[in-house]
């Protein structure tokens, strides 16, 4: 039988965290506006290595607001949702975890390191690395691929708006996209902003933050397609 879309929203939720504070009211807002309406439960990172727990939702939304508590319980979400088909959005920070999942599990590389959660981690084994230019309060353009997911909802650039220091390191970029994840959407300088995996049914991670654009009155258009793909999953027709 059809039920509610359920998401869980993995994340150390605070008040001190502007685009935690923004989820209710892009709740509302798909609901409104889109007819999309999700059952949505905020999962701390301690919880979200419950594999099972996770599997029982319909999508997995990651998001900003590392370092997380528990490193391994949003990897193990990221995990959960790439093996198990269940649509996935990671933002800022979960665009962050997601890389580090996917170079450990899918690539092979078990030493693959955040040098912000582990700065002690070899300059070769580091997937997510400090930029060269903070990003925290930044807004810029970004280009996306033809015929990717990205594109799709967002046309072939977007100006989004940034919270974060740290992103994909130039260096692993090759090994991520030999292994299957695509990158498609980069900044003026050709630096990494948006992966995907093409052959899952929503799997889209961005190092900018979504929760951010406008006046939180509309949803973005990547916040809508995750909320589609998880009605979808739920077998609700939209």
């Amino acid at each position: 039988m059809a039920h509610t879309a359920r998401v869980a929203l993995v994340g150390d939720r605070s008040p001190h965290v502007r685009s935690h504070t923004r989820i209710p009211g892009l709740l509302d807002a798909l609901r409104e506006h889109d007819g999309l309406d999700l059952d949505a439960y905020w999962i701390p990172t301690e919880d979200a290595a419950d594999t099972t727990a996770m599997a029982s939702f319909d999508a997995v939304w990651v998001l900003p607001g590392s370092p997380y508590r528990s490193e391994a319980g949003a990897l193990a979400a990221i995990r959960t949702a790439r093996e198990r088909r269940i649509p996935l959005l990671g933002t800022c920070g979960g665009f962050q975890h997601v890389l580090l999942e996917y170079a450990r599990t899918v690539c092979g590389l078990e030493t693959a390191g955040h040098a912000e959660t582990a700065p002690g981690t070899e300059a070769g084994d580091a997937v997510v690395v400090p930029l060269a230019c903070s990003l925290v309060g930044h807004e810029g353009t970004v280009a996306l691929t033809a015929g990717s997911r990205a594109e799709q909802l967002l046309g072939t650039e977007s100006v989004e708006r940034y919270h974060c220091a740290y992103g994909a390191n130039p260096d692993h970029v090759d090994l991520l996209g030999a292994h299957g994840l695509c990158f498609t959407g980069t900044d003026a300088d050709g630096d990494v902003r948006i992966a995907e995996l093409p052959d899952h049914p929503f799997f889209l991670a961005t190092l900018f933050q979504p929760e951010l654009a406008g006046d939180g009155g509309r949803a973005h258009p990547l916040i809508r397609g995750l909320a589609a793909a998880a009605v979808r999953h739920a077998g609700v027709t939209a």
